[in-house]
């Protein structure tokens, strides 16, 4: 039994719970139940399908918030070999929710040299604190920056994981200037001279997210989100009341499908049933997959090519068409 399921799941969790129950009565009184047994596992795999097929906004951004979602360093661990963490901004100091450094992406025999970024959240108190629950401070981005110039300088094509509900915004972080090093980032990402791919795992809020993620191609995973708010803080504007967050979800239109239908991302990658906290090798397996296809198509383009086609992505969002 999941001992983490979410309101919506509570049905999965009550059926897991009578198999169990069935299970484990067959051995206490070693009684023949594989008729019951088989019918209840139908069902439980119906009602999954059932309830995961038609999830709400709302729902989605419960699982990209689950706490036993894959985050950056797991998928590090799983796709990649060799990871070098660097550390520092060469200013103020090291930021510890928004980490990169060297590493191999696996592809057989034919491992790809890139340069990672990422957001990291914590799964307990004592990691959260550590991490900043993912928020960066402006340190973070001047790290991200410079391990991206870094990148350039060897070569080496940037990828970036972006799972953060935003930005860190305390007195502090607005000392050293968190807005200019958001957007001296964006302005320089445009520039780079080698591909960058950013793919949302989790969360993707506000400019916290845009800080690395201005990127040739934009991936998202099926069950995370995109958005310049989150839904509560969106209800709390709109309707003055938070509790309006699944209303806001729908209305933001904050979801992978509704972000591919916007054009806002390139590629949404698929998550096992659930969401990937069910079977993490399979959905890294999923994201190894789609950022080496992207990867293989950015790499066949010039310089001149990659940076022109960046320009132009972003010069087609948000475009105004007037009623024929």
């Amino acid at each position: 039994m999941n001992p983490y399921s979410l309101e919506f799941e509570k049905p999965i969790a009550d059926l897991e719970k009578q198999l169990e129950e069935l299970r484990q009565k067959t051995v206490a009184q070693k009684i023949d139940l594989n008729t019951e047994i088989c019918a209840m596992e139908k069902k439980v795999e119906e009602t999954k399908r059932e309830i995961y097929s038609h999830l709400t906004a709302w729902q989605r951004v419960l699982i990209s918030r689950h706490p036993r979602r894959p985050f950056f360093l797991d998928y590090v661990n799983l796709i990649f070999e060799g990871f070098m963490e660097l550390h520092g901004d060469r200013r103020f100091g090291d930021d510890h929710a928004l980490i990169g450094g060297f590493a191999f992406l696996k592809n057989g025999s034919k491992n790809r040299k890139v340069m990672l970024l990422g957001h990291q959240k914590g799964r307990n108190t004592k990691e959260n604190l550590h991490r900043n629950f993912g928020m960066a401070h402006p340190e973070g981005y001047r790290k991200a920056l410079r391990l991206m110039q870094l990148a350039e300088k060897f070569g080496l094509p940037v990828l970036a994981f972006i799972d953060t509900p935003g930005a860190y915004p305390g007195v502090q972080a607005e000392e050293r200037h968190i807005a200019e090093s958001i957007a001296v980032n964006l302005r320089e990402m445009t520039l780079l001279k080698v591909p960058i791919l950013a793919v949302v795992i989790g969360e993707g809020g506000s400019g916290g997210a845009l800080g690395i993620g201005m990127a040739d191609r934009v991936l998202i995973l099926e069950n995370a989100y995109y958005s310049v708010i989150s839904p509560e803080g969106c209800a709390a504007i709109l309707w003055k009341d938070r509790s309006h967050a699944a209303a806001a979800a729908e209305a933001l239109k904050m979801s992978s499908r509704d972000l591919l239908e916007y054009k806002l991302v390139d590629d949404v990658i698929g998550e096992p049933l659930g969401g990937a906290q069910y079977d993490p090798a399979a959905a890294a397996q999923n994201l190894r997959q789609t950022l080496l296809k992207h990867l293989s198509s950015l790499e066949k383009l010039s310089t001149a090519d990659l940076l022109a086609k960046r320009y132009e992505r972003y010069r087609k969002i948000g475009e105004f068409k007037k009623d024929s």
